[in-house]
């Protein structure tokens, strides 16, 4: 069992700027190294989808809909995986899933929603 403990979510106008945090407390370093991390979101009605990922490596993939305004970093020494997410627009609106994929099966935290309104 993996367990998350996700921060960050919360309301913001158009144009704004977020943070989320997430951390994987109670596993050892090497354990967390060994992990691809990313956020995954699921708006009303859509399936969840990718955002962004992060390697050991610091090697990012991001979905097309957030390059250049999403940055995910991680601090393997912290045990942690953070989004920055800039300029967010409205249909960024969803509930955003911390995931940790250690190449057999995937591993979800909570969630936390996320809402752009004016």
């Amino acid at each position: 069992q993996v367990r998350f403990v996700e921060s960050g979510g919360g309301l913001v106008q158009p144009g704004g700027s977020l943070r989320l945090s997430c951390t994987i407390p109670r596993i050892i370093t090497s354990t967390f190294n060994q992990y691809l991390m990313g956020w995954y979101r699921q708006a009303p009605g859509l399936e969840r989808e990718m955002v962004a990922t992060v390697t050991s490596g610091h090697s990012t993939n991001y979905a097309d809909s957030v390059k250049g305004r999403f940055t995910i970093s991680r601090d393997n020494s912290r045990k942690t995986v953070l989004l920055r997410m800039n300029n967010l627009k409205p249909e960024d609106t969803a509930v955003y899933y911390c995931s940790a994929h250690d190449g057999s099966q995937i591993y979800w935290g909570q969630g936390t929603q996320v809402t752009v309104s004016s």
